[in-house]
């Protein structure tokens, strides 16, 4: 036990696993003990109401009194008093109250009104006892404990040092400990912290892990902890997925209709030339840059004859590419930022708690809850990459964007962000298979600064425009990734044995999805062409949510994206696919 727990902790402690209760370790108080335990317990059944065998427990005269059988209080003698004799007889005996099956009091509660009978029941005059709602642990705290508090504090985290997968957990540590003080809700942070308004900083959970709680989820721990704070013997704790209902979201089909409607609309006003561009976010007024890919065919892969080739970089197959316009450079802070904290209150979807269908349809589109960290990690934010985004809220972001612009964004398919890459080439790299030359063009592993990203565009571009096109940090592909190489890709959209580039290997499970051109934390073989791996869960493992966002992926922080627009607008149905293609859920 720690030094500071106080000894009326110690003594409730402890009445879970002995069989008595030490009752002159605590002088039993009316108001703080007695009464909400005879509330909880005893009013449902013996009040004016429902005076159940006569019986009305509202005031100390009417305990005196009593009903058919006599007094239930005797004042100074507990053994004559059946409001306590009656609740020590045994589980199965028929007159043991409550009744079983309502749930037996604790030894400690059942102690506590021992003492108080002995004290004289001192019972304050004018106090009446009202109906309260008796909490059951298992029943209604456990389920609110684990779905919201035990991500974060449990043995393995422990978030201000504080655990709750046991009771004795529970009242031992905290920075502030103890945060649980049974029969004292005031003084118990469990309950005060989760009690607090929403723009609070200290509120648990935080709003942006899903507070704060339903106002009868607060009550009853409240309740809870004014009853004694009863947890059975050994039930230990561990997190849960929250569950959920579905809430209602505007970005639907429907949406993505209004938004197609919007781009078709705009690219006949503009009737644009097949050249580079620079455009500005209407909402921020950031720039960003489009880069021209004209179309053409090659092999999707690298040969067997490759040096540090992956046995998923084949079989080779030949793709055709149409033209698209890539980005410039990977997507910044700048960029994505704005996209990525709003004022908005929102449903862990990304939905606005709040809208009207007839928003603008940018406002409409599911952005990112407010992250729980800092997320470009202390390594800088204005012109560095915006990092550590899942590949669902980079395509969200390619919806925003769309939705402000009137042009049609998505993630490369691994077909033709290789492509691009590549640059008309068939080496390793776009200059050839010397990796020496690697450190003019991108950031890794050998020479990125302090071990970390850096800003956009500072490196020489590839023959075709485009910067940081190797290294910096891996980029988002909309592919399910397949160790077996290219063989799913193949059975997708194969025409006179030439594939479609603009297809992609549909979501079919959470993980992996495919990102390419290495990082700053990579090795120069990882920055080659064919390079490929996959997503993989341990990209989560800071997050302690459950279930965990389908925004960020905290361990990843060499991960980003950069946009494309093909040439030709496709379908309404095909840009809900492009935008919904990532599992929203792990």
């Amino acid at each position: 036990m720690s030094r500071t727990t106080p000894a009326f902790l110690l003594t409730l402690a402890a009445s879970f696993a002995a069989p008595s209760f030490a009752a002159d370790a605590v002088k039993a108080d009316f108001n703080k003990h007695i009464k909400p335990i005879l509330e909880a317990a005893c009013i449902h059944c013996h009040c004016t109401k429902s005076s159940k065998g006569d019986l009305n427990l509202e005031t100390k005269e009417l305990a005196i009194k009593g009903g058919e059988d006599g007094t239930a209080l005797v004042p100074g003698d507990p053994s004559k008093s059946p409001l306590y004799t009656l609740l020590v007889l045994a589980e199965d005996d028929d007159d043991v109250m409550p009744p079983s099956k309502e749930g037996l009091l604790a030894k400690s509660q059942i102690a506590l009104i021992e003492d108080w009978i002995k004290q004289g029941a001192p019972w304050p005059e004018g106090v009446v006892l009202e109906q309260k709602t008796r909490v059951d642990f298992v029943k209604h705290i456990q389920p609110i404990l684990e779905q919201n508090c035990l991500s974060c504090h449990n043995p393995e985290k422990a978030k201000g040092d504080f655990i709750l997968a046991s009771y004795k957990e529970a009242l031992e540590t905290g920075e502030n400990a103890p945060c649980l003080v049974p029969f004292d809700a005031e003084k118990s942070s469990l309950y005060t912290l989760c009690a607090l308004d929403k723009d609070d900083d200290d509120l648990m959970p935080p709003t942006k892990s899903g507070g704060p709680l339903p106002k009868g989820e607060v009550n009853l721990l409240k309740l809870w902890v004014e009853q004694g704070a009863i947890w059975p013997e050994g039930v230990k704790l561990s997190a849960k997925e929250k569950k959920s209902t579905a809430t209602p979201t505007p970005d639907t089909m429907d949406l993505v209709k209004r938004i197609h409607s919007f781009i078709v609309q705009t690219t006949e006003k503009e009737k644009a030339d097949f050249g580079k561009y620079t455009g500005k976010i209407p909402k921020t007024g950031i720039p960003y840059t489009m880069v021209p890919i004209k179309g053409g065919e090659f092999m999707l892969g690298s040969p067997a004859s490759e040096a540090k080739r992956g046995e998923d970089e084949g079989p080779q197959v030949k793709v055709k590419i149409s033209p698209f316009w890539m980005g410039e450079k990977e997507v910044s802070w700048d960029e994505y930022q704005p996209f990525m904290i709003t004022a908005v209150d929102r449903q862990k979807d990304g939905a606005p708690k709040t809208f009207k269908v007839t928003d603008k349809i940018d406002d409409l589109v599911s952005q990112p809850t407010t992250p729980y960290t800092e997320m470009s990690f202390g390594m800088g934010t204005d012109g560095f990459p915006a990092i550590s985004m899942t590949q669902h809220a980079a395509s969200k972001y390619c919806q925003w964007l769309s939705a402000q612009t009137g042009h049609f964004y998505r993630l490369p398919t691994e077909a033709e962000w290789e492509y691009a890459a590549r640059a008309g080439t068939t080496t390793a790299y776009f200059w050839g298979d010397d990796e020496s030359k690697l450190g003019d063009y991108a950031w890794t592993f050998d020479n990125a600064p302090n071990y970390q990203y850096a800003k956009v565009g500072q490196k020489k571009p590839s023959p075709w425009g485009l910067y940081d096109i190797y290294g910096n940090v891996v980029e988002w592909c909309l592919d399910q990734y397949d160790e077996n190489g290219y063989k799913a890709l193949s059975g997708i959209a194969m025409k006179d044995g030439i594939l479609d580039g603009s297809k992609w290997v549909p979501t079919t499970k959470p993980y992996p999805h495919v990102v390419r051109g290495g990082s700053f934390d990579d090795d120069p073989d990882m920055c080659r062409s064919a390079f490929r791996r996959g997503s993989d869960p341990e990209w989560k493992n800071q997050d302690p949510q459950l279930p965990k966002s389908i925004w960020y992926h905290t361990d990843a922080k060499w991960l980003g994206f950069r946009i494309i627009r093909p040439q030709v607008i496709p379908s309404a149905e095909e840009m809900f696919k492009a935008w919904n293609n990532g599992f929203a859920k792990d």
